[in-house]
């Protein structure tokens, strides 16, 4: 707030007002002075508003047709808690109150507050019980529901909004979430393309669910993102999908598909007691960090020398997905380390399933859209770009310069 716009309360109105205050719940309880002097300025505003309608104060205007009318009781929900007001009536019905709206039961920030605890994963009936421990207000469940279900409509124009024509690196991950259907539980992937902006900011691209991946899927999902607008990837980094270099071969030829070293290590070590993971990491790294795809090669060569009799899994493993391991091998190293991992991704899904967890299951597809969105939009107030990405667009510009917007 500004000195303009400032209010500065009298001292001896203050002194006054702390007579009647004698424990914290005296002011700030349910039914505590904070609550009743908010109450008393709303029906102060609404007695104006009435005024301002009817042309002339209370007690005059006789004989002059539309007159003051008694009042209505509410239950107004705000940002503190519940307040109950008067609201003023007038003869002919055709007073519309600005402040709380005919039919509004709660002011600016409550649907807010509300689609804030269910983004980080409480359910309807704790959100119920927080708001009652916090408040003092009892909420029905069913003011909740039409709350967060009025965010479909939102997240419905979100995954169909237009995108950038050209994203250097679109990181796509999976994650699974319980979904109740006729009856019957069952795994369902939630898809997510994440991507990076050529001035290195992150946004979430692409949102599908899915029984099962496979080239068909991806590519719908990838026309899909053309159509809204994307023109060229250069990076695809992934985890090994299903059908998905397939895809992108057809819907963006010219895009390059990586699949996340971090993924592969964490593949590779679910073979490997923990006493032997320090070896066995440090035998990777020559292999990914080599300084070209030969050198990796030969590296492979010699891990498979040193633990390929009794580790053959991950060498079969590294073996299989070497044409999709190697690409980034062919670019500097910062372009590499941009590439190499989808840290970025893996954070969000951390974020995303620290809200998915505690519900358990999902009656239908709309109630786990609604919770992945609002997920999503509450961490993506927290992104910035990496500090190494100018380094990064530098090296793109030089390599990929043509296909970059100038």
């Amino acid at each position: 707030m500004n000195e303009s716009t400032a209010v500065t309360l009298k001292p001896e109105l203050v002194e006054e007002l702390l007579k009647a205050v004698r424990t914290p719940n005296d002011l700030f309880g349910p039914e505590g002075l904070f609550v009743r002097l908010k109450a008393a300025l709303m029906e102060r505003m609404l007695e104006a508003e009435l005024t301002e309608h009817l042309g002339f104060e209370k007690n005059a205007g006789r004989g002059m047709g539309n007159a003051r009318n008694g009042y209505t009781t509410k239950m107004v929900q705000t940002e503190t808690g519940p307040v109950q007001i008067r609201v003023p009536r007038d003869r002919a019905g055709t007073f519309e109150p600005q402040l709380v709206a005919k039919y509004q039961r709660r002011l600016e920030g409550f649907d807010d507050k509300v689609l804030a605890l269910y983004a980080r994963g409480m359910s309807v009936r704790d959100i119920q019980r927080h708001l009652h421990e916090l408040y003092g207000t009892e909420v029905a469940p069913e003011l909740i529901s039409r709350v967060t279900d009025a965010v479909l409509d939102e997240a419905r124009a979100w995954k169909s909004r237009p995108l950038d024509a050209v994203y250097p690196i679109v990181y796509i991950d999976a994650l699974f979430v319980s979904v109740r259907d006729e009856g019957t539980v069952h795994k369902k992937a939630v898809y997510i393309a994440l991507g990076v902006t050529v001035d290195g900011r992150r946004d979430v691209l692409g949102l599908w669910m899915d029984g099962s991946e496979g080239a068909r899927f991806w590519l719908n999902a990838l026309t899909e993102l053309k159509n809204r607008g994307v023109q060229d990837i250069l990076f695809v980094c992934c985890d090994g999908l299903s059908g998905l270099p397939q895809a992108c071969e057809a819907a963006f030829p010219k895009a390059i598909v990586q699949t996340c070293i971090v993924h592969m290590i964490r593949a590779s070590l679910r073979y490997v007691p923990f006493a032997e993971r320090k070896n066995i990491v440090a035998g990777l790294r020559t292999i990914y960090g080599a300084d070209t795809q030969d050198t990796a090669r030969l590296a492979l060569d010699t891990f498979d020398e040193h633990f390929g009799r009794k580790y053959p899994g991950i060498v079969n493993l590294w073996r299989t997905r070497w044409n999709e391991v190697v690409p980034f091998l062919s670019y500097p190293t910062e372009i590499r380390r941009i590439l190499y991992t989808t840290n970025a991704i893996e954070s969000l899904n951390f974020q995303l399933r620290k809200v998915l967890r505690p519900k358990g299951h999902f009656p239908n597809d709309d109630a786990v859209l609604k919770v992945v969105y609002l997920a999503i939009k509450h961490a993506s107030f927290r992104w910035k770009p990496s500090k190494d990405w100018p380094r990064a667009l530098t090296h793109f510009a030089i390599v990929f310069g043509d296909r970059l917007p100038v």
